[in-house]
């Protein structure tokens, strides 16, 4: 099967799997599933910094910040879930992976159909982002959290600012976990690959290592 093709079913029925569960599934469910991808994702983490820091005092300090970052990343999915409920967590979680797919094929057709390829947004962190796909994700993103209004009760100009927040703040983690792929050079966090075409636990969940932590404050926000 080509690649891409793998990459999109893939997605899909992981997404359909994950929106079954966050609305069939009590909140104390959720958030167990999360400690457990948050614990994952750390073991993971700790083990491709190995393959790079000899030190154990540089990898222990290195292992602690980035363990802060996921857990902090992921443990605001659980404040959503407790506080907001079921369907607030599926707002967020869908906001920002529509954006990833709105990033994803904005930036695969552009580079096919714009001569001389499209415009790269950090060629020397991520070859294949370009600022199409930012643009795609930010679409992607703002146009799911408008069309979620019914649900989610916020206005057009939350709804806007959420959405683009999503989408920027998911970028920004992307690129923090594919800085961290090159610096230890590896391709995908496949350490832990348990998707097939989807890259190991961190390159699912790299774009919800920032995103959930702002929007949870976002969303708390009166305006």
């Amino acid at each position: 099967m080509n690649p891409v093709v793998k990459r999109i079913v893939t997605a899909l029925a992981a997404a359909a799997l994950v929106i079954l569960g966050i609305i069939c599934a009590p909140p104390a469910v959720i958030a167990g599933v999360v400690a457990v991808l948050a614990a994952l994702a750390v073991a993971e983490y700790g083990m491709l910094l190995a393959k790079k820091v000899k030190s154990p005092a540089s990898r222990m300090v290195g292992f602690f910040l980035g363990a802060a970052i996921i857990l902090a990343g992921l443990s605001s999915l659980g404040f959503i879930v407790f506080e907001k409920g079921n369907l607030m967590l599926l707002y967020v979680v869908a906001i920002v992976k529509i954006s990833d797919m709105g990033g994803f094929a904005f930036g695969m057709s552009s580079a096919h159909l714009m001569k001389g390829g499209n415009h790269k947004l950090c060629p020397t962190i991520s070859p294949n982002k370009s600022w199409e796909g930012l643009f795609g994700s930010v679409f992607g993103s703002c146009l799911i959290s408008c069309c979620l209004m019914a649900m989610t009760r916020f206005g057009w100009t939350k709804s806007l600012l959420l959405g683009a927040a999503a989408a920027l703040v998911g970028t920004f983690g992307d690129l923090v976990e594919s800085k961290f792929k090159r610096w230890v050079g590896v391709k995908d966090s496949s350490t832990m690959k348990c998707f097939n075409g989807l890259g190991g636990i961190l390159d699912m969940l790299d774009s919800l290592l920032f995103a959930p932590f702002v929007l949870y404050f976002l969303i708390r926000m009166k305006f």
